[in-house]
């Protein structure tokens, strides 16, 4: 069987800016992302039906088998997986109004629309209890303890972790920890009294990080000298952070290496924090915080109290940052200078408190390019293309933005 997450149109908007640069199951949340959970559990094929553009990048498997279309922004269970493979041809299941699965054995389905169209009357509800939907940015580091925790399930049952032999590493409830292959912990403290904790291949924690569960390390990627990880916490591949974090998501190749303080948010791909940048997740009168919503283009209600920075994929900031609570930041945004810069920064801007001016794409590239050179990478023609195309999707964004506006 092959199953194919499809982006539910109204959640796709609402997540962004995460989804500029990915599919909805491509965004992390736990230890992997929503396609990684639904390939582990199910064994099958996985792949996507996303945007157009998005869509050469992120391709389409329908060979071989019969195919279902499952919305990407629900984390996969083993009893919505048993309903889903049950499906009969033709049918769909829904959940509260929400289309979760749809099989349509032997079409190819070329875009989100033509999926819909093919959406009849004959669908089954799913049971109780709710399923886990991704709907909003927040959700993703609400919704993380508690995928970590199923992750950790998933992916390390009957397998055998690696002994913690650093007689200067202290260990709480040490058999709800898993080392993978190659990984480092030298003089840390890991309690895993609250929620598991998941080290992965060739990861390091560095000397005096302090870590509780729920947390997650992903591959090559690091805990920096006297990082104090205070739980909900996936940090993703290829990562170092350090500082002081607190119920975050990071999606993976960034970097919050220095001290300062980040809680109760989620940071995309490639992006880079300045030394001793901070973020607030708690307005001084302790009201419901609110943030900006691409999907709605005004500030709405998390409905939360905590929630801190949502940043979207290859954003810098200078040091000494300092981000106002729920503060949302678009693509490829460069930010730097003193004061407190504005709740929402467009994708694409080049600036801070002091004033904002565009990041144009031949600048833009060239810096994206010196990053990913660093790990012996470089842009794909395709993802040029994706970058070329938010660029100009986002510019209604930048009110300022002219053709003749200052190359930066």
């Amino acid at each position: 069987m092959n199953i194919i997450l499809f982006d539910d149109p109204e959640l796709r908007a609402n997540l962004l800016p995460f989804t500029f640069t990915r599919p909805v199951a491509d965004i992390r949340v736990g230890i992997l992302t929503i396609a990684q959970k639904w390939r582990e559990l199910s064994g099958e094929v996985v792949s996507y039906l996303t945007q157009d553009y998005l869509q050469a990048k992120y391709s389409q498997y329908t060979a071989g088998s019969p195919s279902i279309y499952v919305n990407g922004a629900i984390c996969p269970t083993p009893k919505l997986f048993e309903l889903i493979k049950r499906l009969p041809v033709g049918e769909s299941l829904v959940h509260e109004g929400l289309l979760v699965a749809l099989n349509v054995d032997g079409i190819e389905l070329r875009s989100v629309e033509e999926l819909f169209q093919h959406t009849t009357n004959r669908s089954r509800e799913t049971p109780p209890p709710p399923l886990d939907v991704v709907r909003q940015p927040w959700d993703i580091f609400r919704m993380n303890g508690d995928q970590i925790r199923s992750d950790f399930e998933l992916i390390t049952q009957g397998r055998t972790s690696q002994p913690i032999t650093d007689k200067y590493t202290i260990v709480y409830n040490r058999e709800n920890i898993f080392v993978e292959e190659g990984a480092k912990i030298r003089a840390a403290i890991l309690n895993a009294e609250n929620g598991p904790i998941y080290i992965g291949k060739n990861a390091e924690v560095h000397e005096g990080a302090i870590i509780r569960g729920p947390f997650s390390l992903g591959e090559e990627s690091h805990v920096n000298v006297g990082g104090k990880m205070r739980g909900d916490i996936t940090i993703g591949p290829f990562c170092k952070v350090g500082g002081e974090v607190n119920n975050c998501v990071f999606f993976g190749y960034s970097n919050k290496g220095h001290e300062g303080f980040l809680g109760n948010s989620v940071v995309g791909e490639w992006c880079n924090f300045g030394a001793d940048t901070n973020a607030s997740n708690l307005k001084n009168n302790y009201a419901q915080v609110k943030a900006f919503s691409h999907a709605q283009d005004k500030m709405i209600d998390t409905g939360l109290q905590f929630c801190g920075l949502l940043m979207a994929d290859h954003v810098k900031c200078g040091i000494n940052t300092m981000f106002n609570t729920g503060t949302v930041v678009g693509v490829g945004a460069n930010i730097f200078g003193a004061g407190f810069p504005p709740s929402f920064i467009p994708s694409f801007i080049w600036g801070g408190a002091a004033g904002m001016e565009t990041f144009r794409l031949p600048k833009f590239f060239e810096v994206a390019d010196a990053v990913l050179g660093r790990r012996g990478m470089k842009f794909s023609e395709e993802e040029h293309k994706i970058y070329e195309h938010i660029f100009k999707a986002t510019k209604h964004n930048r009110p300022w933005d002219k053709p003749e506006t200052k190359l930066v």
